[in-house]
């Protein structure tokens, strides 16, 4: 009986041990693919990531209010989800690490569509056309990339400038910063002779700030601005696909254009030139 009963309660605590095995490995699947819609209205809020410092695209006014395009966007996925909005602020080079660890459930913080990118995020349809910009002083415009040959090009962490700067110019000296406000401060500062990011940004900017021009309006291949859900959460991915073609056909982003882009821009932006239609 004894050898009996030690068989059984050893048969018992390796059923035990598989079956803890088997739903600490579907908790495990489950959480890597991030949370689904079902779970996202259950909880009653979803989880977006976006910048902070990056006006008119996402930024935190002085009232502490959060505004730009990518927020105006971010609320509206939440309206329609029937849910509110927790915003996590983050910077360029944290925006994939914050869908990989499960920190947001939606990335609306400029981000470019690249093919890196897309290994290890999933990219729904993109509502806005971006390419690379170079501004620097109208006393010393910079009009050609080889021009930047020895001197100093402030870039963020992360962005899609810095790697194009990378592959395409090493005789650039790149100046990398961990946020927006750090390499635009570094850029007033006289640290370096020009700056590069998005032209839709870039051409923002120097509508604030007299004295810069934007000599440089595109460079390498016009790129696209898409929302970012993390690695195989197919329920969120399809849900956004289909949010942006009912957004993009109501003519929401034309309208978020007029209100958060247009007053930022110079007259000789026109809406056809940033959204996709």
């Amino acid at each position: 009986m004894t050898t009996i009963k030690k068989i059984l309660a050893g048969a018992l605590a390796v059923a035990t041990i598989a079956s803890l095995a088997a739903c600490g490995s579907s908790s495990s699947s489950s959480t890597q693919q991030g949370s689904t819609v079902a779970q996202i209205q259950k909880a009653g809020t979803i989880r977006i990531a976006t910048f902070g410092d990056l006006p008119p695209y996402g930024y935190v006014k002085n009232s502490g209010a959060r505004a730009g395009y990518d927020v105006a966007l971010g609320k509206r996925i939440a309206k329609d989800l029937g849910v509110k909005v927790t915003w996590v602020q983050v910077n360029a080079d944290g925006r994939v690490d914050s869908l990989k660890s499960n920190k947001v459930d939606l990335v609306l913080a400029n981000f470019t569509v690249t093919d890196e990118r897309k290994e290890v995020v999933d990219f729904a349809s993109p509502y806005m056309k971006v390419s690379i910009g170079v501004v620097s002083p109208t006393s010393a415009t910079i009009t050609s990339a080889k021009q930047l040959d020895g001197k100093a090009l402030a870039v963020t962490k992360g962005t899609t400038a810095e790697t194009y700067f990378t592959q395409n110019y090493p005789n650039v000296e790149l100046k990398k910063y961990d946020s927006k406000t750090q390499q635009f401060q570094a850029f007033k500062d006289g640290r370096v002779a020009a700056l590069a990011d998005d032209n839709t940004y870039l051409y923002a900017w120097a509508k604030d700030n007299s004295g810069y021009t934007v000599g440089i309006k595109t460079l390498g291949d016009e790129s696209t601005i898409a929302p970012a859900v993390r690695k195989g959460n197919a329920s969120l991915l399809a849900w956004t696909n289909k949010e942006i073609k009912k957004l993009t056909t109501a003519g929401f982003f034309k309208e978020a254009y007029d209100t958060e882009l247009a007053p930022s821009f110079t007259s000789d932006i026109k809406a056809e030139d940033v959204i996709i239609e």
